[in-house]
């Protein structure tokens, strides 16, 4: 083979890789913006509650961005009346039907478990749902500070777990709240379902 010949051939062949590599990273920039403005531009997520263990449990939570926190509302039917321990946990897996694959607590600072209004605890404690005597909705409202919807406290993708008993802020790591009876993964809301 001539020198010119294998010459041309190198030229030819930095010139494809070129093309292709700045093409991948167009393309990659492409597609992190896009899923930046994506990321950014969604302000209401939402959990659809599934029975866990044999229970009856089933509803729906809302998390919408307000000025303030994320506004969290939960509708939930087929409690038994009383408190149950009301928490967003690491996973968003509920392939297990007793609500164990959703792992822990989402807790990313790694702090002790607590109160809802305690900001030393973990993000996903959100406290107790009660469910009134002849009441067939328990209702949950608050705005929490702590969970968000980007960054390191990020909700997306997690799941939302409702517990057997009452969470009584103490016990660690969980708030001794009992098995888990009802759980569904936070997802973005379609404003227009």
């Amino acid at each position: 083979m001539n020198f010119r010949v294998l010459n041309k051939a190198l030229i030819i062949l930095a010139g494809v890789i070129l093309v292709s590599v700045s093409g991948c990273k167009k393309n990659n920039d492409t597609s992190q913006a896009y899923a930046g403005s994506k990321a950014a531009s969604f302000d209401k997520a939402v959990a659809i509650i599934h029975p866990l263990n044999g229970s009856n449990v089933k509803g729906i939570v809302y998390f919408i961005k307000g000025k303030d926190g994320i506004e969290v509302t939960a509708d939930i039917e087929g409690l038994t009346p009383g408190k149950h321990g009301f928490h967003i946990h690491e996973y968003g897996d509920m392939r297990k039907d007793d609500g164990t694959s959703a792992g822990g607590h989402f807790n990313p600072e790694n702090k002790p478990h607590g109160s809802p209004d305690m900001n030393n605890r973990h993000v996903g404690d959100l406290g107790n749902i009660i469910a009134t005597e002849g009441e067939s909705v328990a209702h949950y409202m608050r705005t929490d500070t702590l969970i968000t919807f980007t960054g390191k406290h990020s909700i997306i993708g997690r799941a939302v777990i409702i517990h057997q008993g009452e969470d009584d802020f103490k016990t660690q790591p969980t708030g001794n709240a009992g098995m888990r009876i009802g759980g569904g993964v936070i997802g973005i809301a379609n404003d227009n379902p």
